[in-house]
């Protein structure tokens, strides 16, 4: 069965009702957040943009210095990370507040702090936000409001350890501390990862990208971590279950009764029996949240531009990620692809450029830079070499790690911007 075939299905209507019923977490509620500066004019055109860590949002001074470093260099865009693992780098949200936001007053809200000054600097602002990474391993989040806290059982589960961790209760403390401890040392797996799978876990990532959308007079929302760690992910009961579900009124029933028979001793009765349409389904569950992510940010902000952060090859992040970004750029599912070409070798550069670019169709490809392991010399010239593959813009990666003068050389931003930025003038809004 093909991946669209499953995608169907799963936006049936009784699957999406489902999914919609399940509640989100909610914080205590507090104040609304105060009014922000409405949405100006801004210059339009090629996209020169810089991701910016949530840790230069803690302070008015960093937000200050942020977008002053912008203007004066030649950026027009910011992509502000404001979910990071699971939190909330503005006021009043759904998720917690991190540690350094607290010790702040409360009345500073970073994400309209950054809005207010970045409108007067003509400045786009972007919310980036993690969708499934929500957790470090190494460092649990103290707040115990936090996903990770509330709900472990919305978490991905790798087969290595699924099947220990079905014989444990999924709330206690034994469950989480087991797999956080197998994360920590599996070296391709970033953190803890909430699940696209269970509707309940996709219908908070939903409402909290409903939440800000609502309130925040975005150009832009942009998506990372739209993926799982890697394909052996997820395993969970919850997640089994569910593939369970979807597939068993498809089998024979003698068929059926076979592998229920076989699932009491062997969590992996229904995955192993069908790999493919288990991979399909995963990868449908993930297109499936991306499609109600766009709905919801189109209905509370139209002209906003919705992009996503991509493995650069797509043919890997489909086969290794389950990502299908690919197909979510030419289906319209996202305007934008940022694939995160990230090598120092200018020749991979351009072809993982050239084949985003091929497979973007009339959607918008914003070259990911990663700037922090390039000399400014390179920068340029990978910027140089986007334009000429007809990319729609470039993003740098990052801002935090390029004004840190223990980790790139001085006047980092400067020498990029006048090398390629001071001429550049804009025609357009950035996508096709």
């Amino acid at each position: 069965m093909s991946t669209r075939t499953w995608v169907g299905r799963l936006l049936g209507a009784a699957a999406l009702a489902a999914a919609c019923a399940a509640a989100p977490i909610t914080a205590v509620q507090q104040p609304a957040t105060a009014a922000v500066v409405p949405h100006g004019t801004t210059a339009a055109g090629e996209i020169r943009a810089l991701w910016v860590l949530r840790t230069s949002l803690t302070t008015p001074a960093s937000i200050e210095r942020l977008v002053r470093s912008a203007q004066n260099h030649g950026f027009n865009t910011l992509l502000v990370q404001v979910r990071g693992r699971g939190d909330a780098y503005y006021r009043n949200g759904l998720e917690p507040v991190p540690a350094d936001l607290l010790r702040q007053p409360a009345a500073f809200d970073p994400l309209a702090a950054v809005i207010h000054a970045a409108r007067a600097a003509d400045l786009r602002v972007h919310a980036w936000v993690n969708l499934n990474l929500v957790s470090s391993a190494v460092a649990l989040p103290p707040a115990r409001e936090h996903l990770v806290h509330r709900h472990p059982d919305w978490l991905m589960v790798p087969r290595d350890i699924a099947q220990e961790l079905a014989a444990m209760p999924v709330d206690s403390p034994a469950y989480l501390g087991k797999l956080a401890r197998w994360t920590r040392q599996a070296t391709d797996v970033e953190g803890l990862y909430a699940s696209p799978v269970i509707p309940a876990a996709a219908a908070h990532t939903e409402a909290v990208v409903r939440d800000l959308a609502r309130r925040y007079p975005l150009d832009g929302v942009h998506f990372d971590y739209a993926r799982y760690p890697t394909e052996r992910f997820d395993y969970s009961r919850a997640a089994l279950a569910q593939f369970r579900a979807t597939i068993r009124p498809t089998i024979p029933g003698g068929r059926r009764q076979a592998l229920d028979t076989e699932e009491r001793i062997d969590l992996f009765a229904y995955p192993d029996a069908f790999p493919a349409e288990f991979r399909n389904f995963r990868v449908a569950r993930m297109t499936a949240l991306m499609t109600r992510l766009r709905a919801t940010v189109k209905a509370e902000l139209p002209d906003a531009v919705v992009s996503v952060a991509a493995a650069p090859d797509r043919a890997e992040a489909l086969s290794r990620r389950l990502q299908d970004w690919g197909a979510w750029i030419s289906d319209g599912l996202v305007d934008a692809v940022a694939p995160m070409a990230y090598t120092q070798e200018p020749a991979v550069f351009a072809r993982q450029i050239a084949d985003a670019r091929a497979a973007a169709g009339p959607g918008a490809v914003w070259a990911g830079i990663g700037a922090y392991r390039l000399s400014p010399q390179e920068t340029i010239a990978n910027i140089r070499t986007a334009r000429q593959l007809g990319a729609d813009g470039v993003i740098l990666f990052s801002y935090d790690s390029l004004i840190n003068p223990r980790q790139s050389a001085p006047g980092y931003l400067s020498t990029v911007g006048r090398a390629v930025f001071s001429d550049r003038r804009s025609t357009s809004d950035g996508t096709r």
